[in-house]
């Protein structure tokens, strides 16, 4: 039995907590309210971001982070826009000096730096003077069913092998089985780039297109989130794998996507603001649109799918025209 903390109690951070509580672990979930971690406390639920789920009784809930302090492992389920501040506020209770792992949840990468979760991760470590290893937790499982013990199954990665292996054994059930990976940089991009093409597949479902539209867009976004992490050392292999093809083939045509939410109300004619308020979740497919974008012209990797949702959500052009746009582009090779 481990000591491991969720930093985060939206949906997914819940549902992990969940899960490592039935896997037999002493789990503490941190929840940034305390009225929500009171609430959350009382009914034994997460009514907001995870409705009928009972949490069990192996699985504490509070609202102090020095509850945590103890922990052998964080799993940090934050929105990449505040995964850096949580993790340093944890940082400035934790007592002694022990190695921690920390492990990103977060599919997202970070718009001001660019940086990914696990640069993120070992910046604020250094600066608090703590010893860290570090993984990722990434794959195509949708809050709801990995609480509701949905058969699964996902990656978590790794540079330290070890520690790969280490929490694929610890975390693995038998309704969640674990793979492990040394490819962190493949599996963090993939993680976040599959979140723009998810609002594309919504786009064009919301605008009455086809199978046959949905599963050219998948396809060549698949082929541009590779493009993306082969030009930032990713393997190859990752991307036809659980955190690539997965988790975008997940993504792009569950019911339970967010992403896929928001590009769907887009493509039926509703504001952005409106389609957010009324979510009251986050969509990290929006922000990862910003900074896949920025990462694509950085490294001068062509990312047609990621321009047009850029385009859509911060330069106003329409969804009708950035569709049309993308099918009349220059014809090439399929492989190019």
């Amino acid at each position: 039995m481990a000591r491991i903390g969720i930093l985060g109690a939206g949906s997914f951070g819940t549902a992990v907590a969940v899960h490592a509580a039935r896997a037999g672990h002493r789990t503490t979930l941190w929840v940034r309210r305390e009225e929500a971690a009171l609430e959350i406390h009382a009914a034994r639920e997460n009514r907001r971001y995870l409705p009928g789920v009972t949490l069990p009784e192996g699985l504490s809930v509070t609202h102090a982070l020095a509850a945590l302090a103890d922990s052998e492992a964080v799993v940090v389920a934050a929105p990449s826009h505040g995964y850096r501040a949580v993790l340093r506020e944890f940082l400035a209770v934790r007592a002694g000096s022990e190695t921690l792992t920390v492990v990103s949840a977060t599919k997202g990468i970070e718009a001001e730096s660019l940086a990914r979760m696990s640069r993120v991760s070992a910046e604020e470590c250094a600066a608090a003077g703590t010893p860290a290893r570090f993984a990722a937790f990434s794959g195509p499982t949708f809050a709801a069913e990995l609480a509701r013990a949905v058969p699964s199954a996902a990656v978590v990665a790794s540079a330290d092998v070890e520690l790969a292996a280490e929490l694929r054994e610890m975390l693995a059930s038998p309704t969640l089985r674990l793979y492990s990976s040394a490819d962190v940089v493949g599996v963090e991009l993939a993680g976040a780039a599959k979140n723009v093409i998810a609002i594309g597949a919504g786009v064009v479902s919301g605008l009455g297109m086809g199978h046959n539209t949905l599963a050219a867009l998948i396809t060549r976004g698949l082929h541009e989130i590779t493009r993306l992490g082969l030009a930032y050392g990713g393997d190859p292999k990752t991307f036809s794998g659980l955190a690539g093809l997965g988790d975008l083939v997940l993504t792009c045509t569950g019911g339970l996507s967010r992403n896929r939410r928001v590009g769907l109300a887009l493509g039926q004619g509703q504001r952005l603001e409106d389609i957010l308020r009324e979510m009251g979740m986050v969509a990290e497919g929006i922000n990862n649109t910003l900074s896949a974008h920025r990462l694509a012209r950085r490294e001068r990797v062509e990312m047609p799918i990621t321009a047009m949702m850029h385009a859509i959500l911060y330069e106003g052009i329409s969804v009708r025209t950035a569709v049309h746009a993308l099918m009349q582009r220059d014809l090439k090779p399929e492989r190019d």
